[in-house]
């Protein structure tokens, strides 16, 4: 697990800003603020960018970060942060990886252990989202699940074999319920629990469900969003869900070969692992 405390640690950092869609007056005086104080700026277009830039009164190096050199430029940008350089990167309209570069940037950068800060965007889902280190492109924003477990387990489970990246909303009292759940349905998939976004205490905890659970069972607080990895393959499903999913239709008066065949289809397993595991396990109780 990683665990980014963005304003604490000292690292250098990779500023994500976004830059108004039309009208010049509504860039935040934050963005401004940042893109005064940082190293160099990162834009798809140095010459749009510079206009931008001027409009301001920001005098600072421009680097290119386009589609077509994004790859060379992450590295690129990974090695000013060795430096000791902080970096802005910005988009020639909008916000950075929402159609626009910036992927392949964070991460490097992530996976290089630098800071990647969001600034507003007046939506904590995509200021999370895009500093997250997992796929920007295509995700589907799904906000609070059913404070009832088996409610949640139910809303999940229609979740599972989306492909996309799935982002959450959570609150702390909730959050260790809500994660084990995801853990039992979804599986130990890629996670980021983001925290406290563009406060003084900002945080970003990278890593498994399993690892963020774990986390957040030792210290939860603050309104959190939640990014899920979407389905790459077949999820990792622990034996003991399995076993309790059969279960629950043996319980409801179904023979053993029925149980298996509805639990496959719920978890999305193949039907003859869970026969074989409910067959060993009934091997070993005799």
């Amino acid at each position: 697990m990683q665990r980014q405390k963005s304003f604490e640690n000292g690292r250098c950092t990779l500023y994500l800003v976004p830059t108004p869609i039309g009208n010049l007056n509504e860039m935040t005086p934050r963005a401004i603020e940042v893109l005064n104080s940082v190293d160099v700026i990162a834009c798809e277009d140095t010459r749009t960018s510079g206009t931008l830039l001027k409009h301001f009164g920001i005098r600072k190096k421009l680097i290119a970060c386009q589609n077509f050199n994004e790859a060379n430029s992450a590295k690129g940008i990974a090695a000013l942060l060795e430096q000791g350089l902080n970096v802005a990167l910005i988009s020639d309209a909008g916000y950075p990886l929402i159609s626009d570069p910036g992927q392949r940037v964070v991460d490097e950068v992530t996976s290089a252990g630098y800071n990647v800060v969001p600034l507003s965007g007046p939506n904590a889902m995509l200021n999370a989202l895009v500093a997250s280190g997992l796929i920007v492109q295509p995700f589907v924003f799904i906000g609070f699940l059913p404070a009832s477990v088996s409610e949640c387990r139910t809303k999940l489970q229609t979740y599972r074999d989306y492909p996309m990246t799935m982002v959450f909303y959570e609150a702390p009292h909730r959050i260790v319920k809500m994660l084990s759940t995801v853990l039992e349905v979804l599986g130990d998939r890629k996670c980021c629990i983001a925290r406290e976004i563009t406060k003084i205490h900002e945080e970003f905890l990278r890593g498994t469900v399993s690892e963020l659970l774990e986390a957040m069972k030792e210290e939860a607080r603050g309104e959190m969003v939640v990014i899920i990895e979407g389905k790459t393959g077949e999820t990792v499903i622990s034996e003991d869900t399995i076993r309790e999913t059969v279960g629950k239709y043996l319980a409801q008066g179904m023979r053993t070969s029925s149980a298996v065949k509805e639990a496959a289809k719920e978890l999305g397993l193949n039907k003859n692992r869970v026969y074989d595991l409910v067959h060993e396990k009934e091997d070993e109780a005799v």
